[in-house]
């Protein structure tokens, strides 16, 4: 005969077990369409400037989500937000699929795809401390993290066959999966009071403006963009200095080594980021190889490496310290990132072991940067800077598409820089590896330097 207590175990265990389910498909969906941008390109007569907002619409909604359920989960509980989350990116994905010859409602469909799936991992770790006993959290988060890895690399595997061998297009359904878990849900969740609390829409509606029009200006560089971007930031800052409750704590802006680590972490992603976005126009224009070579033989060693690469830069971070795990990423980032970009003409294979470098290094820096960013915390501070440190990455990650999308397109670096044994197709790619290149090495000598120097004051 079962006990109380069983039951009660038995009940968490099943939410657990359908959470898990919505941290798979959140990285997922994030991922899976990566390989295929080259694709939409070519379908809608679109520069990559244009096209990679396939990726950059989805980021955008998914960071600003991500921070909005947080804080709202306290005002309105998870079972209310993350249901919504689920059929709000169901409703996406359809759309996505029925409109998918038109571009504009592509676009829109991203954009609803990212507002649903924000609230995966939001509210997974929320209903993890709330619904796991303290003992088993541990175990929990590590198997999330792990399944999140999985998502990550097998996204583009996934996203490089259907693309091949059926159409693109129906990598927008694969989120409809996650209404199985709906019933489920409904049922295990436990019903909970709604908190009365006071919520920044003015913050909100300002930062998202800053965000879109500086976007747009990496697409088109069109100036008026980035006058009204630096404008909606202005404003967005004065706001927050005299509102209460604001969106974004303005105190944390006063702690060097975490604005420090937000920043150069963010620049760090978002080039990573934006160099994944720009392997699969690489590899076709070079090497002419298909979508789902791509996705299988150059994409998939290299995002599965994420899982071995992260436990390493765990247990590096313990026994040697942040500054030596960190330059040890940054030198596997940008040492990868050259030496692609003097080799750039040379087999493909090759470019299957660079990924798997990179990938490498953005594990170890990622470890370190949570590592620096949380330890510069007080305890009060640490729920809003770890809200704040996930929003930039994610963040980060949108625009590092964008701007490699438009660097892609205005085709400013598209002269022979370095001497490359390849034709002409190749020498954009090359240079913009330099770049890629210089950004982290610069982002590691400024982390580097702050990091000493608090150290030092302490």
């Amino acid at each position: 005969m079962n006990t109380p207590y069983s039951q009660t175990a038995l009940r968490h265990n099943q939410v657990f077990i359908w959470l898990c389910v919505l941290s798979f498909f959140s990285v997922l969906n994030e991922m899976v369409l990566n390989v295929s941008l080259p694709d939409i390109a070519n379908d809608f007569h679109k520069l990559p400037a244009s096209a990679n907002w396939v990726n950059t619409a989805f980021m955008l909604t998914f960071s600003i989500g991500t921070a909005l359920y947080g804080k709202l989960s306290d005002q309105l509980g998870i079972k209310k937000l993350l249901l919504f989350g689920i059929m709000v990116n169901g409703f996406g994905s359809i759309i996505g699929f029925v409109g998918h010859s038109f571009f504009p409602v592509l676009i829109l469909a991203r954009f609803i795809q990212g507002a649903g799936a924000a609230a995966f991992p939001a509210l997974v770790m929320v209903a993890v401390v709330r619904y796991i006993p303290k003992e088993n959290r541990g175990k929990a988060f590590g198997l999330i993290g792990s399944l999140v890895a999985m998502g990550e690399g097998v996204g583009p595997a996934i996203g490089g066959m259907i693309a091949h061998y059926i159409h693109w297009s129906y990598l927008l359904l694969i989120p409809t999966a996650t209404v199985i878990t709906v019933p489920f849900l409904m049922k295990l969740l436990e019903k909970e009071e709604r908190v009365s609390g006071r919520f920044d829409m003015t913050g909100i509606i300002l930062m998202s403006a800053g965000i879109v029009f500086f976007l747009l200006f990496t697409t088109s560089y069109r100036l008026s963009f980035l006058i009204i971007s630096i404008l909606a930031f202005l404003i967005f800052v004065r706001h927050i200095r005299k509102t209460q409750d604001p969106f974004v704590d303005p105190a944390l802006g006063k702690n060097v080594l975490f604005m420090m680590g937000v920043l150069c972490g963010g620049l760090i992603f978002g080039t990573a980021a934006g160099f994944v976005s720009m392997v699969p126009y690489m590899m076709k224009d070079v090497h002419h190889l298909s979508t789902a070579a791509i996705g299988s033989g150059i994409m998939f060693p290299g995002t599965m490496s994420v899982i071995i690469f992260g436990y390493i830069g765990g247990l590096l971070v313990d026994r040697k310290g942040s500054l030596y795990v960190l330059t040890i990423g940054i030198v596997l980032m940008s040492s990868s990132f050259l030496i692609a970009a003097f080799f750039i003409g040379a087999a493909p294979w090759l470019m299957t072991v660079i990924i798997v470098f990179v990938f490498g290094g953005l594990s170890f820096t990622k470890t370190v940067i949570s590592t620096i960013v949380s330890g510069s915390l007080k305890q009060k501070e640490a729920g809003a800077g770890m809200s704040l440190l996930n929003f930039t990455s994610f963040l980060s990650e949108g625009t590092g598409i964008s701007i490699a999308g438009g660097l892609l397109s205005i085709r400013l670096l598209n002269q022979r820089l370095l001497p490359v044994n390849a034709d002409h197709s190749a020498y954009l790619y090359s240079n913009m590896l330099i770049l890629f290149a210089g950004i982290v090495i610069m982002s590691w000598l400024v982390t580097v330097n702050v990091y000493k120097r608090s150290r030092r004051n302490d």
